[in-house]
Parts: C-alpha cells; structure tokens; sequence
C-alpha cells in the first residue's frame, strides 16, 4: 500500500512516497481502509525534527486520525465493526497511508449527514478546544483570548467559547480576511500576532482564559493579557518552545495568582473523548458545530500539504484522500 513516511528530517521535501504491506490488526485493534486523513500541526513538528529527542525517528508515518471503513479486526474486537464508517485515532503517527490500523477504543462511529472530511476536520481538535477550555476552568460571562485562531484547534476554541456564553472572544491572528472570518464563527474582537489591535479600543484589556496553541518566544508576553486570577492553557506549541525562564513572568506578577498549564488530549480516559467527540460530531452533522476545511488534498499532495501549514497559509484544517 502507498503511505509517506519523512526520508529525512527538515522541510516539507523530506516527505516521500513508500511501499508498505498492509497492516494486519493486532488484538483489540481494526484496520480501517482510509478516506480522508487529517493534517495537524504536530505532523509538521515532528516532520521537521525538532521532537527527534522524543524518540521520534526517520522513516517515521506521520498522521493521527483518518476516517474510514473498516474492513477487518484483530481478536478480542466484535466483528460487527466490519463495514462501519468510523473515525480513529492512530496515535502520533500511522495516518498518511491507505490502509490504517488503530485501537479499537479509538474509534467513534460516524452519524449520518456527516462526512469523512469533516470528521477529521472536527475529531482531534474539537477535543482538545473542549477539554482545554475545561482545564482551564472556563465558565460562562468569562473574557476569552484564543492565541493562534486560524488553524483547526483555534477556530474550535472559538466556537466553543462562544457557545460556552464567553462575555467576549478575542483572537489573535495574521489578517484582516482571517479575523472577519473568525467573527462569523463566534469571535468578538480581532487582534494582530502581538496581541494589538481595533486601535487599542473595543478589546479588553485583560482576559480571564487565554488558550494558547502557538506557545513559542513570544508566548511570555501573553501573560500581560491575564487578568487577576487569569489562566493560561497551552494547547499547542506549532511556533515551537517558550524561552526557558518564561515563568519569570508569572512569579513577577504574584499578587494577580495567575496560573499557567499545559494541556494533552492524551490526560483524557479514551472514553471520555470518544463521548465528546460522539456529541460534537452529532452537532455539526446538525450544523450547529462548523468545521472549517482549508483544502482536500490527494494522498500524493502530503508535500505540499506541509508545505502550505509552513508557510502559514492554512485556515481550517487541509485533509489528504488516497
């Protein structure tokens, strides 16, 4: 079977076609003959090396979730998934293939009137915008900031807030076409990757909850932003590490008991993501849930794929079809 695998770490050209075997699903696992595939922005971190220390090597399959039909399972899984329409989650990799094998704890069945591109659209990062807002113990008539809206994890953080009765939501964000089309999804106010903007009106001036899907050097002066007991969630680093004494910052501030935290979907019981991923796909098969998709891309396009998410063109989420 055709999957791209990363030949050598660095720009997107170090993404090749290769010939593997087709899986065979081991127990408590399905094999899932793809359909769409989504393209995140850990793929394009991974891809470029800078998680190598983490044990991530050359030669590696990126991709985490496809959608698809099963079509066998390995032993100790009911047989009655054959045939199914289900989404999956491969893990951090595995994805960019036609023939995928995931966990059968991973896999949520799709409703009707929803499609495989907008399961992969919605699955990994409407639950990461869902429990992210809950570990920051977000609550209705809090101040919102969503640092990096325009990729899939943002523009669900955004409709989340909204709908989670945020008193305002703003977002950060490259274009004036990019944040009017965040407004028509829920955001409130519209500010530059700085964090100015709307000429210094309009806008708080502090916010309650700020999810953070950028991180990098920049990050610490988001902490500005917070307002007295405000919290700061990472969801994401796609610019890469904070500067090592980031929490200077915070400790600087000690009387306003801010409080920053990383977040990972990996912290959450698999049921209790399948249960919100089985709500939120209900939702935007409703079409109360949008899922914004940037472009769908053949398989052979995985190049130019990463190539797009590097240079920052991406809103929405890209997704490969073998």
């Amino acid at each position: 079977m055709k999957a791209y695998a990363i030949r050598t770490f660095g720009g997107p050209e170090g993404l090749v076609a290769v010939d593997l075997p087709t899986p065979a699903p081991a127990a408590g696992q399905v094999l899932i003959a793809t359909e769409a595939i989504g393209v995140g922005g850990v793929d394009t971190v991974i891809r470029s090396g800078a998680l190598a220390a983490y044990g991530f090597e050359e030669g590696f399959v990126p991709g985490g979730e496809v959608a698809g039909t099963v079509t066998a399972v390995g032993d100790g899984v009911d047989a009655s998934w054959i045939g199914r329409r289900v989404w999956a989650f491969t893990g951090t990799g595995g994805g960019y293939v036609e023939q995928a094998v995931a966990p059968v704890g991973e896999l949520v069945p799709l409703p009707e009137g929803l499609s495989v591109v907008d399961a992969v659209t919605l699955g990994s990062a409407g639950v990461v915008a869902h429990f992210g807002l809950r570990h920051a113990h977000f609550t209705s008539g809090e101040t919102v900031l969503v640092r990096g809206a325009a990729g899939s994890i943002g523009i669900m953080a955004v409709q989340l807030a909204a709908r989670g009765g945020a008193s305002a939501v703003a977002v950060t964000t490259s274009s004036a076409e990019r944040g009017e089309r965040l407004r028509r999804l829920g955001a409130t106010h519209v500010l530059d990757r700085s964090g100015a903007g709307e000429g210094g009106g309009g806008a708080p001036a502090g916010y309650d909850v700020i999810i953070d899907v950028v991180a990098g050097k920049d990050m610490p002066s988001f902490f500005d932003r917070l307002n007295a007991n405000g919290r700061m969630v990472a969801v994401g680093a796609v610019a890469g590490q904070p500067p090592a004494d980031f929490g200077t910052k915070i400790m600087t501030a000690f009387q306003k008991s801010m409080s920053f935290a990383t977040f990972s979907a990996a912290t959450v019981p698999a049921a209790d993501r399948s249960t919100v991923r089985s709500a939120q796909f209900a939702a935007a098969s409703r079409g109360e849930i949008e899922t914004v998709v940037h472009d769908v891309l053949p398989l052979d396009a995985a190049v130019s794929a990463h190539r797009k998410m590097d240079a920052g063109e991406v809103f929405g989420r890209i997704v490969l079809t073998p």
